[in-house]
């Protein structure tokens, strides 16, 4: 018999990862093990194979959205289930509010969403859960009438927020509470800061018309821009060479009100990512020294690796700012940025997980910490100086009122006015809410000491 020649055998395709089994697991990070959600996904999408990373966006339009619906979806889940999923089954509970997400905020087919939600069950490892899955979204589709009652009914479900969150709007917001909450569940827009030492805002916004970008330019703040329709950092010309940088306007104004002045020596106190410490020098750049704090030297690095991409330095420190003893030389500010731990009720649109990590027994603890941190970083301050008060909450007990009780305690603090673009007066400092004029929710109070 002739030989046959020897054929190597084929190599096997790689398996392709589920996208909606990767988001479930992202949901169930978020939700059970109170992961951040920017962190989760992060670590997803950096194992997505390089041939899967089309895929990229679904996943994180998925889990973004399912995360912005939680309260609202849950209601819906607990209509057809039968009873609670266990503990160990809550990558099956995430799957089925992601298929509920997707039948209800994103224009895939019925049939396809079923299908494709079904079979994440078997890539979980876990093929009993297709007929519940099955079960429950054919459920959905046949019964919207309940649904809908369902929904109107119940406080927490029609604007999927946690009910302790919208009873704390409602006290604090009695005429705005309701814009409030339709705001946070909005996508939130890109928004650009402009590096003015490399660029005019007006030439910035004509390179990206030429790179097919369309944008447009905030008024409340010099440097700001709005993009149309978010893009990748990489498509953003210049983005690497430190030209532009992605930030909210209502925090660019942090630097524009604290108005650091050449020579000066500023602390930004919980500095971390940098944002605000890359503004700071855009905006100052003959300052003597610029220290940037943060207690995380993990988020110190990211302070560095902003720095460096934006070609700027300062001092950055791994320190706790209500601890300066172990970290401050003695030698005293003319003006620092407190933006201080807070609730971030303010930034829920654009981080939709605070909704379930922050609890209504967090807030006792905020406070005590943002004292804590008011109350240590004032002696580091010159007298004349100026401390900025920084807040992205919306809640007065964080703000004013925090405010309020410091000035108390310090008859050496007298506030200085801010200007109309820090957002609506309050007794003490300005408040902007979420959506207005295109910004998040941000605190601002400035003081200066006698």
């Amino acid at each position: 018999m002739p030989h046959k020649p020897h054929r190597a055998p084929k190599s096997k395709a790689p398996t392709r990862a589920n996208p909606r089994a990767l988001a479930a697991r992202v949901v169930e990070a978020v939700n059970v093990r109170a992961r951040y959600l920017d962190a989760a996904l992060a670590e997803t999408l950096d194992a997505l194979p390089r041939a899967q990373m089309r895929d990229a966006p679904l996943i994180q339009e998925m889990t973004y959205g399912t995360l912005r619906w939680f309260h609202q979806l849950q209601a819906i889940a607990a209509l057809f289930l039968t009873k609670p999923l266990k503990a160990k089954d809550q990558d099956i509970y995430a799957l089925l509010l992601i298929g509920l997400y997707q039948l209800r905020h994103m224009r895939v087919a019925e049939h396809a969403v079923v299908q494709e939600t079904v079979e994440a069950a078997v890539a979980l490892k876990k093929p009993w859960a297709k007929d519940l899955l099955n079960a429950c979204l054919r459920s959905y589709l046949r019964d919207t009438a309940r649904v809908q009652t369902a929904i109107e009914t119940d406080l927490a479900a029609r604007y999927s927020h946690p009910l302790w969150l919208i009873q704390e709007f409602q006290r604090a917001w009695p005429q705005d509470w309701e814009t409030i909450l339709s705001a946070d569940n909005e996508r939130p827009p890109m928004l650009l800061r402009v590096n003015l030492r490399r660029n005019t805002r007006a030439a910035f916004v004509a390179r990206l018309a030429e790179n097919g970008i369309d944008a447009q330019v905030l008024p409340i703040v010099a440097t700001a821009v709005k993009l149309e329709t978010p893009v990748t950092v990489n498509a953003l010309p210049g983005f690497a060479q430190g030209e532009v940088s992605v930030q909210d306007a209502a925090a660019q104004l942090a630097a524009v009100l604290l108005d650091a002045q050449p020579g000066e020596r500023i602390l930004d106190a919980c500095a971390a990512p940098g944002g605000k410490t890359g503004h700071l020098l855009e905006q100052t750049p003959a300052l003597t020294e610029l220290v940037a704090l943060d207690k995380d030297a993990q988020r110190v690095a990211l302070i560095e690796d902003n720095l460096k991409r934006l070609d700027l330095r300062a001092t950055t420190l791994v320190g706790d700012a209500a601890r300066p003893t172990d970290w401050w030389d003695g030698q005293p500010f003319d003006r620092i940025l407190a933006d201080v731990p807070c609730s971030a009720s303010g930034i829920v649109r654009r981080h939709p997980d605070i909704k379930l990590r922050r609890q209504a027994h967090d807030l006792p603890k905020l406070l005590e910490a943002q004292a804590s941190f008011l109350n240590s970083l004032w002696p580091l301050l010159k007298p004349g100086g100026k401390l900025l008060y920084v807040t992205c909450s919306i809640l007065p007990v964080e703000n004013e009122e925090q405010m309020q009780t410091f000035m108390a305690q310090h008859p050496d603090a007298v506030e200085v006015p801010l200007p109309a673009e820090a957002g609506r007066p309050c007794v003490i400092g300005r408040q902007r809410l979420p959506g207005e004029a295109g910004s998040d929710g941000f605190y601002y109070a400035c003081l200066r000491k006698n």
